[in-house]
Formats: C-alpha cells, sequence, structure tokens
C-alpha cells in the first residue's frame, strides 16, 4: 500500500501509520514527491513514529521514501532534512537508510518485512539514480544477496590508501567519476548506506584495513546540517575530519549554477593535497 502527497503530509501520514499499526504485514510506505514535504509532517513523525514503541510499546513498520539530493533544483527539493531525523534516533527505534544500489534498496525493503519485530524505516530516494548508469544491481545480488548496511570500496588496494571517505547517497558516484577521471589509487570510498543504526564495528574493521590513514566525512548537505552532527560524536575517535558546504540558512541554493560550482568545489577537496 503506497500514498504520495504534497499535500495535507500530515493527515496522510497520520492514516498511514495507522494502516501500518492494524495491518503490520503490510508493506505501508509513505512516498513524498520531495524529501522536503514531510516538514508537514513533522509533528507525527516527532510524537509517533520516532517514539511510540518508547511511550506505548507500540511496534510501527511504517516506511517513508523522502527523495533527497543536490540534484540542482533549488532549496525546497535538494534536502529531506537528514539530520532531523538522526536527531529523534536513540534505542534502535527507527533505521535511516540511503541506498546506493538497486539491490540494497530491494533487500532493506524486503528485511522489513522479513523481520519478527517492526521498526519505521526511513529511506533518503535520490532521484538521479533513477537514471544514473552505473547505478544497477545484477539478478544474482537480487536474488541471493542480502542489506549492506556499509560497502567497502572493492576497486583500490588497501596498501596504497592515504585517505578514507565515508560518504551517504548519490555522492558516491560523482566522487567515483572523479577518482577514475584521476586515476587516483590513494582514496577508498566508503558507502554507509544505513546511517542508523550505525555499524561503528565495521567501519573499526575498515579504518584498521586501510592502515589508519586519514579519514573524511564527506556530504552534499551545509556543514550545519545533514549527517555530520551525528557522525561527528560517533566516530570522534578517528579524529575524522569534515568536507562539505560551507554553513548556510537555506538547504541549498535557489541557482543551480551555484548549486553545481558548490558540488564540484566538494568533490575537488576530497582528492586535493594528499600526502
Amino acid at each position: 500500500e503506497i500514498y504520495n502527497s504534497s499535500l495535507s503530509e500530515y493527515g496522510v501520514m497520520g492514516f498511514e501509520y495507522g494502516y501500518a499499526l492494524a495491518s503490520p504485514k503490510t508493506l505501508t510506505i509513505w512516498e513524498a514527491q520531495f524529501g522536503d514535504f514531510s516538514n508537514g509532517a513533522q509533528i507525527m513523525i516527532d510524537q509517533f513514529i520516532s517514539c511510540a514503541e518508547d511511550k506505548w510499546k507500540v511496534q510501527s513498520g511504517l516506511v517513508m521514501f523522502l527523495p533527497h539530493g543536490y540534484e540542482g533544483q533549488g532549496a525546497e527539493h535538494s534536502s529531506a532534512r537528514i539530520e532531523r531525523f538522526l536527531q529523534l534516533c536513540a534505542q534502535y527505534n527507527m533505521q535511516i537508510v540511503n541506498c546506493t544500489t538497486p539491490a540494497n534498496f530491494f533487500h532493506v525493503l524486503r528485511r522489513q518485512l522479513k523481520r519478527k519485530y517492526r521498526k519505521p524505516l526511513i529511506v533518503m530516494t535520490p532521484k538521479s539514480l533513477l537514471r544514473h548508469p552505473k547505478c544497477i544491481s545484477t539478478m544474482d545480488e537480487l536474488s541471493n544477496g542480502t542489506f549492506m548496511d556499509t560497502i567497502d570500496d572493492t576497486y583500490i588496494n588497501s596498501k596504497d590508501v592515504k585517505r578514507i571517505v565515508l560518504c551517504s547517497g548519490k555522492i558516491y558516484y560523482e566522487l567515483l567519476e572523479k577518482r577514475n577521471q584521476l586515476n587516483n589509487q590513494n582514496v577508498a570510498i566508503i558507502r554507509v548506506e544505513q546511517l542508523f543504526p550505525l555499524n561503528i564495528d565495521f567501519i573499526d574493521k575498515l579504518y584498521k584495513k586501510y592502515n589508519e590513514a586519514g579519514i573524511y566525512w564527506v556530504q552534499e548537505e551545509p556543514e550545519n546540517m545533514g549527517a555530520w552532527s551525528f557522525i561527528l560524536p560517533k566516530l570522534r575517535k578517528y579524529n575524522i575530519q569534515l568536507i562539505s558546504r560551507e554553513e548556510s540558512a537555506a538547504t541549498a541554493s535557489g541557482s543551480t549554477k551555484d548549486s553545481q560550482q558548490k558540488q564540484q568545489l566538494i568533490i575537488d577537496k576530497v582528492f586535493h593535497n594528499i600526502k
């Protein structure tokens, strides 16, 4: 059961939340036309979806699809406000993912019903990945694979790595394209597909695998937004650093050209001055 809405978000999400409670074996999905449209349902998210299990011991398997990605469509259509959802996360109350492959997207939805318990699932869904030529999966990955909360870099020799990059979502493909253009063998790009719960143990293994090279969190969002405020305290022990847009009052620029320039600055900085 899927509902797509840009209006009356509060009431519609309330209906979908109730439907998910009444029919826990049904995959109930609320999809926003753009991620920012969830703002109108913020009260429902704050008071029910994020905390109902803690307050009333009621489990919900509601899924939210929130288009998210800096694709030059303006401030209102760039950000689903990942930071707001991460601020609501604790005690394994929700799952927040930003998948980069069709297989991982499929398996996280399959997991939603296969599990014997229910948790809300918030899915960031970059629209550009619907048509990206590298965003593909094999039939074997779909039929025999499983959900991967963190994806290692399989294209690079760990002995050559001088910089570890953690990222989430569509920016991975932009970083990969830039690395291929430069024929760079020193930057490992790790995809954090599930932001919460964050698999810190696996990240620790990767950090050791890459000889404890300098580690960076790279995000499209401004410094005061996105996952950075959540990632920093979780991975502070690695002396993790940030590459992002500068702090901003708006989620994104209203100018497509300005947005592209800021995005390119992020990409270039990842591969600059590697020692």
